[in-house]
């Protein structure tokens, strides 16, 4: 006698469904490991869903909306910090040092150290041309990210996240020069020393669909940094921060060992001055040599 399935046993999801959720599950719980908050599992999975998935399975919603809502709440966080920090800033400087720290870049940068890329949902057409590096959508992934944080955890949680993953950037814009560009602070510290113009040669690497580009940033004939990357541009930037950083550093020291020679120490002092010569001025009674024998000695000249 057959035994009628039951309407769930009907709907169950067969066994390569079931290990394909367990894995995404465990992928998830990573992430939110590195992010420091547990998120509700839906928001989660739609914060990394890129639109090239959606559209290739059957029009999924995107995390698009998500990103909008983190773009504002990761600007609201960085400028309410460098309006904090810079008390005598005008406003122009302040848009400046926002759009050094807040750009996709510098937001690619982040999601590569989370290794955000390994966990987005992407369509084939991006998978095959590697867009689990690209720029663009880490960056975009990554304010989506911070967006269904808002929602799930409210803003002081967002707040906290974004302190901890973009206050390195907002302390390093600190040592950019008037453009808040590395290339241009550069730039500006080859002239200081007098060492020249900076120049970039630049190599590319792989098929047309995945390049990487390596740059090296020589001055006067010297490779003082490199730096790699998807773009040319983004080569160039990383390589120019490397230089900058290698000509700071012995500028700086050069600059300590002077200001050591020019100070004696707390334990040198200054120098003596020397001895004044013996004093001949009024007051002292000079007295003339005598002629005759020494005290208690006959005189043979004198009369008896």
């Amino acid at each position: 006698m057959s035994v009628p399935k039951k309407a769930d046993d009907a709907k169950a999801d067969p066994p390569a469904k079931k290990k394909a959720d367990n894995n995404q599950a465990s992928s998830h719980t990573l992430l939110e490991g590195r992010l420091g908050y547990q998120l509700e599992s839906a928001l989660l999975v739609r914060a990394l869903t890129h639109r090239s998935y959606a559209y290739e399975n059957g029009g999924l919603p995107t995390n698009e909306r998500l990103e909008f809502l983190g773009d504002s709440v990761l600007g609201l966080v960085v400028t309410d910090t460098l309006y904090r920090i810079h008390p005598d800033l005008p406003e122009g400087q302040l848009a400046k040092l926002r759009a050094a720290v807040v750009n996709s870049r510098a937001l690619a940068q982040v999601g590569r150290g989370l290794e955000l890329g390994s966990f987005i949902r992407l369509g084939r057409g991006e998978e095959g041309t590697g867009g689990r590096d690209k720029a663009s959508i880490l960056a975009d992934t990554l304010e989506a990210v911070i967006g269904a944080v808002y929602l799930d955890q409210g803003l002081d949680a967002a707040s906290e996240l974004v302190h901890r993953l973009f206050d390195p950037l907002i302390e390093k814009s600190s040592n950019l020069g008037a453009g808040l560009d590395w290339k241009t602070s550069l730039q500006e510290l080859t002239a200081t020393e007098g060492l020249g113009v900076p120049e970039y040669l630049v190599t590319e690497t792989g098929p047309d669909h995945e390049k990487t580009f390596t740059a090296a940033a020589r001055v006067g004939g010297v490779s003082y940094g490199t730096g790699t990357g998807r773009s040319k541009k983004e080569a160039e930037q990383q390589a120019a921060e490397s230089a900058w950083r290698s000509i700071r550093a012995v500028a700086d020291e050069r600059a300590k060992e002077s200001a050591d020679a020019a100070d004696p120490g707390p334990d040198e002092g200054p120098a003596s001055p020397p001895a004044p010569p013996p004093a001949t001025g009024a007051g002292v009674r000079l007295v003339a040599p005598s002629t005759g024998p020494p005290e208690g000695m006959p005189c043979p000249s004198c009369p008896r």
